[in-house]
This record gives structure tokens, sequence and C-alpha cells, in this order.
């Protein structure tokens, strides 16, 4: 290539002279003076046509010969106008590539590395036969940890409740290596959120983004301090929403799921950590992976930012969750038996099937019975149990929504009024209520429905009495009245597993032939 500019070059430099000689040789006759007047006036257009000729033919040669070397530094910017088409008719979609790096360097200086101590202590044997005689068993102190993600300037984070659940001392790290012991707010173990405070001021921190807006195959990172490294940043696309795991029911009966699945690597550590957008955005907390080694091994759940963002909130300005219930309890498809999704027309029919509908709360009142499919929330269209429970659970106690259902395949719409967590009577002759989280952490369980008013009927009976505390039925964990509801409809022969405040061991009730646990003493 140089010799060919050489070459180029030197033509047109043969060029000028000769024309310089031509005109010399043709003016000798002339005075000296008219001689050079006479050749500058032709020699400039000469000289001018060469100089052309010569950019011409070097620019020419750098075309011909163009080529990037093969490890040049990419600049960020594409010479490519190759596009590709979309398979919407007569339109192109513009070929961009994502740039992460805003979006991570951001993230990384609002998610702290979480670090939990618990103390050792006594606790109830897990073997049922030593529960029988009261045995307890040592545990010896631990420590753990995870992530967290700093919401507000003025130091509250946003973390998991399994990251920090029934522990004693919590420390968060910032991403400049600063660290300070921080407070447990309060704890949401049916979403699996808890919330933290440190007594800072001006902290980097993440905006919460609408993760409504989130669309199957976008771009996200997820961001935490897994396996106990520092601050990492990973990609990946949005495989899935709404996922359902069960894994709550581990801290509760009573678990709300509808996590976003996505393929970006999450490891152990990166529990309460951030799921962003390419805009920076808070659009979930990691919560989860599906793995059968304990490690990634291809999916990641993040439980959705409007979620987080209520439960939050709530938290911030009452000190825990106010929750709104429609008193109905459904059948999810995924749990369903063959039997069951035949004759009851949910493997033909879409929406969410009512199973149970509590006589005193807000459903029934609005008209909603056994039976009926609900197929939306304000609007909101719903197929499944995760999707719907997400929705209600943006919602408190005395708001209204709109449900629309089907029935007999008519569509219906019910204005319904939630309610708190509702208490009856008509529950095997008695009057329960939930545990609170005060009581669940005193207790040191993670579920449980405490029995405020034995009555006469088929609880007492059994020899129940009142402030006993229920925590399983036939080994399935119930932290509700509906969940115990949803229990006693399907088995007509129970077992009722718990407890009394201030006395040691575990306690087992047998009850027969119970009628949905409906009893009116």
């Amino acid at each position: 290539m140089p010799l060919f500019r050489f070459l180029c070059l030197s033509f047109n430099s043969f060029i000028i002279w000769h024309g310089f000689k031509f005109e010399v040789s043709k003016q000798n006759h002339n005075n000296k003076k008219k001689r050079i007047t006479a050749m500058k006036s032709r020699l400039l257009p000469v000289i001018i046509t060469a100089a052309v000729t010569s950019l011409a033919t070097y620019y020419a040669a750098n075309k011909l010969n163009e080529q990037k070397p093969y490890f040049a530094a990419h600049d960020g910017s594409s010479s490519s106008m190759a596009k590709y088409a979309s398979y919407e008719t007569g339109s192109t979609a513009k070929s961009m590539a994502v740039d992460f790096q805003p979006a991570a360097e951001s993230s990384v200086k609002a998610v702290v590395h979480i670090k939990t101590q618990t103390k050792a202590r006594t606790v109830a044997s897990d073997d049922a036969f030593l529960r029988m005689f009261g045995m307890q068993q040592y545990m010896p102190s631990q420590v753990g940890s995870g992530s967290g993600v700093v919401i507000s300037p003025d130091g509250y984070i946003v973390t998991n409740n399994h990251v920090v659940a029934n522990t004693d001392k919590v420390t968060v790290t910032f991403n400049n290596r600063y660290t300070t012991e921080a407070k447990v707010i309060s704890t949401d173990p049916q979403t699996d959120i808890a919330v933290l405070k440190v007594n800072e001021k001006n902290l980097s921190y993440m905006e919460f983004g609408n993760s409504d807006n989130v669309k199957l195959g976008q771009w996200v990172l997820a961001v935490g301090y897994p396996l106990t490294l520092d601050a990492t940043v990973t990609a990946g696309i949005v495989s899935a929403k709404s996922r359902s795991l069960g894994i709550n029911r581990t801290q509760t009966s009573s678990a709300i799921e509808s996590f976003i699945q996505t393929d970006a690597a999450v490891n152990p550590g990166n529990s309460g950590g951030a799921l962003v957008n390419t805009d920076g955005l808070l659009i979930g907390i990691n919560s989860a992976i599906a793995s059968p080694t304990g490690s990634y091994a291809g999916y990641s759940y993040a439980i959705p930012a409007n979620l987080v963002r209520k439960v939050v909130n709530d938290i911030v300005q009452f000190g825990s969750v106010k929750r709104g219930y429609m008193g109905v309890v459904f059948i999810d498809r995924k749990d369903a038996t063959p039997e069951q999704l035949s004759a009851l027309g949910i493997d033909r029919t879409d929406g969410v099937y009512v199973d149970v509908v509590s006589a005193n709360g807000g459903a029934a009142e609005a008209g909603i019975k056994k039976g009926d499919f609900i197929t939306a929330v304000n609007g909101t269209t719903v197929h499944s149990v995760p999707e719907l429970m997400e929705q209600v659970a943006r919602y408190h106690p005395g708001d209204n929504i709109n449900v629309s259902y089907l029935r007999n395949g008519t569509v219906k719409v019910a204005n319904v009024q939630l309610k708190k967590e509702a208490t009856s009577t008509l529950v095997l002759g008695a009057n329960f209520r939930a545990l609170t989280n005060d009581e669940k952490k005193k207790y040191g369980v993670e579920n449980g429905v405490l029995v405020t008013d034995a009555g006469k009927g088929t609880l007492a009976k059994s020899g129940v009495k009142t402030n006993f505390v229920i925590v399983a039925i036939n080994d399935v964990p119930v932290g509700s009245v509906d969940d115990m509801q949803k229990e006693l409809a399907t088995n007509q022969d129970i077992q009722i597993s718990g407890f009394y405040p201030n006395y040691r061991g575990m306690y087992y009730y047998n009850l027969r032939n119970v009628n949905s646990g409906v009893d009116q003493e």
C-alpha cells in the first residue's frame, strides 16, 4: 500500500515537472518578463489539475485497500447499514447494540453486601418423636450473607426476609468498603421482603421502575454479592413472568409468589440484590434460583418491583404490611389433579377457579361464588393464581377493586371491598387470627394461627383450648384462616399440630369427619 501511494504521487510530480519544462522552452524567444508572466498563467492550471489528480488517486487507493486491524479497539460506533426486517409489513427494526455500562456503574453504587450473625440458642427439636416429650436441641451461633438495595438517600435498604430472618445482628458494606450496622425495621415472609435502615445521609440509591412494563426477552442485569465476592453484575433476558415456585411456603403458608424469571446468573449471596433494566431502574429483588446443585443452573427469580414498593411503603409508614383480602381460596391449575381439571372445567376455561368463599369476606358480599372463574382485577387480566395474588397484594384493607369473572360462560363484574384477614366462628366453631410478626419472632416460628376463642364446637371437643397456636394441618403449614379453610375443605380427617405459648413441646390433635371447616356449634 505505501508503494502504491508513492507511485501515484511520483506520477503526478512527473506531470508537473514536464509541464514546467514545456512552458519554459516555449517562451525562450520572449523577454524575461513576458516569459515569467506567461509561464505563471499557464502553469497554474497544470498544477491544480495535478493536485486534484493526486488527491483523487490517494482517496481511491484508500477505499480499495481499506481494512481494519484484528485487535483494534471498538469506539462504540457502527458503520453497518444493515437492518433487520420486522414482522410488520413495510417496517424495519433498527439494529442497536445494548450498552449495559451506565446501568451497571450506577447500580453497583446502590447495592450493598449484607452480613448477619445469629446467637447460639435452644430450640424445639425437628424430630416429631422428640417433640412429643418436649425435648429441645442446641443450635450454635451462625453467620450468613446476602445482598441489599439502597432505595433512599437517608438509608432505607430492601432485601429478602430469608436473608435477615431471626438474626441478632445485621451489618452492611457499601461499594466503597464502608461498613456499618443496620436495623431491621420489619419483615414480610409472605413476599420474602425485609426493610433495613442505616443512619447515613446522601447515599447513592436506586429508583423503582414499573415492573408491569417488563417484557419477555428484554435485557436485564442482576447485581449483588454472590459467593462472598465483591459487587458482581451479570446480564440476561426476562424468560418468564408470574412464576410460582412454592419456595416462600418454607417461611409462611400464606406465601405470595409472582416471580420474574430470568437467565441472568445468580448464586448464593445474590439474594436481596437488584434486578435492573438497561435504564438503571430497579424492576425486581432477586430472591431464588432453580438449581439441582444449589448454585446457578440456568434460571433465577426476582420479586416484581411494584409488589416490593407496596410492601416497603407499608413497612416504612406503618411498621408492618397492611394487606387486603378477598376472602377466597383458589385452585391453581399447576396444583390441580387431572380429575379436578376436567371435572371443574379448569382445563377449558380461562381465569382462576374459586374453590372456597369465606362467608364474611369481601368476595362473598360482592356476590362471587364457588365455581366462578376470576379473569381480571381492575382491568388487568389474570390467568393464574400467582398473577391474581400479585394484583390483590398491592392493595390495602378497605380498598375497592373491580373483579371480572365468568359464571356459566357469562362475564360479570363485581366491586369487591378488601378486608383485613377475617376471623370466623364458622371455622370449627372457634375464632382465630394470624400471628403478628412480633409474635412469630417471639415464639421462633415462621407462621401460625392463634385460637382466640376455642368455643364449644368441633375444635374444643377435640381438646384444643384458647391461646393454642396452630402451625400445621396434616403437616401443611398454615398462617391464615384461609389456609385453614383450604386444608379443611379437602380433608375430612385431619391432624392439627401446634403449641401453647409458655409451655414446652408440640401438641397434636386428631379431628374426624370435619365438614369443610364449617361448624355451627
